[in-house]
């Protein structure tokens, strides 16, 4: 009984605050004497509104609630003839009433749907991190996850290209990550957590020992820097993998590496293509991309690789 009641709620809950405005003017028309100390009984059905419903039905609830009562009100004073009840100074409050009946039920929508988008981001992350850990227990098995057989590769192609060592370390971590989850619901994980501990690093470290406040830092400063490697990737490489073409000079060179990594990974086990694409079907086809998909650099590092093995 109590569930049906709550899913009759969840789904007539708009019919209830339309029904619950109108019984406040029907209160007001007949039950009121004070018509005016009755507005603020309004303010409870676009608060309902906004917080449950988001900010554009709180708008519009506000509105309806606001036009109702002019419209009671002119009628009122149509058929009662000019008399002192609609008077300057309670025009002046019944405008008042109403903008602040607006601007609440914005206020309190914009509210709701920014912690909706906090949680949705959350619930994401949540996600990303189980997908993460299924990952890893799917390979326990395997003689080299696939994860560090990219991983490997990719700081390899890095070394090749003549790039240092902190940025071939931070290449072989964005492409374990990338790897390891889906970047769809993964990669907001990975931004939370940068913005939380860049935010909260010196409230987190005050109840740490110095072993666990240089980790703090260490993994702080890490997520800072692979985080860029990894929205470049799933930008231009995952979520643009039909493009060919790419502006190079937009497309940082160690994200190229992860792909390039990714692509010569499922190449070399006979993997289907990378992102389903069959330009990436052999070392010949991948070379014709240099100076479009991938820059020349990376393609001449990944073929040093290959004939140094």
């Amino acid at each position: 009984m109590i569930r049906w009641i709550k899913g009759f709620v969840r789904d007539h809950f708009e019919g209830a605050i339309l029904g619950l405005i109108l019984a406040g003017v029907f209160l007001m028309a007949f039950l009121v004497q004070n018509k005016f100390s009755f507005l603020n009984f309004f303010f409870l059905p676009v608060i309902l509104s906004g917080y449950f419903l988001g900010k554009n039905r709180a708008v519009l609830m506000a509105v309806f609630s606001v036009l109702l009562v002019i419209l009671y009100l002119v009628y009122v004073e149509l058929i009662t003839g000019p008399k002192d009840f609609f008077m300057f100074h309670e025009a002046i409050n019944l405008v008042t009433w109403g903008s602040l009946l607006i601007l609440t039920g914005a206020l309190i929508g914009s509210f709701s749907e920014q912690r909706e988008a906090k949680l949705d981001t959350l619930r994401k992350a949540y996600v990303g991190t189980l997908e993460i850990m299924l990952k890893y227990l799917e390979s326990v098995d395997e003689a080299t996850p696939p994860a560090q057989r990219v991983a490997r590769i990719a700081g390899r192609i890095a070394a090749a290209a003549g790039l240092e060592t902190n940025e071939i370390e931070n290449i072989k971590s964005a492409s374990l990550l990338s790897v390891a989850g889906d970047l769809s619901s993964s990669l907001p994980l990975f931004v939370e957590m940068t913005d939380f501990l860049s935010s909260d690093e010196d409230v987190l470290a005050r109840s740490l020992d110095d072993r666990k406040k240089i980790m703090l830092r260490s993994t702080s400063s890490l997520l800072k820097e692979i985080q860029p490697l990894l929205r470049a990737f799933y930008a231009q490489y995952v979520q643009q993998s039909d493009t060919l073409d790419k502006d190079l000079a937009e497309v940082p060179l160690g994200s190229s590496i992860m792909a390039l990594a990714q692509v010569y990974d499922r190449i070399a086990t006979r993997s289907a293509p990378f992102q389903g694409r069959e330009e990436f079907g052999s070392m010949m086809e991948v070379q014709q991309l240099s100076g479009r998909t991938f820059p020349p650099e990376a393609v001449e590092a990944l073929m040093l690789v290959i004939t140094s093995t």
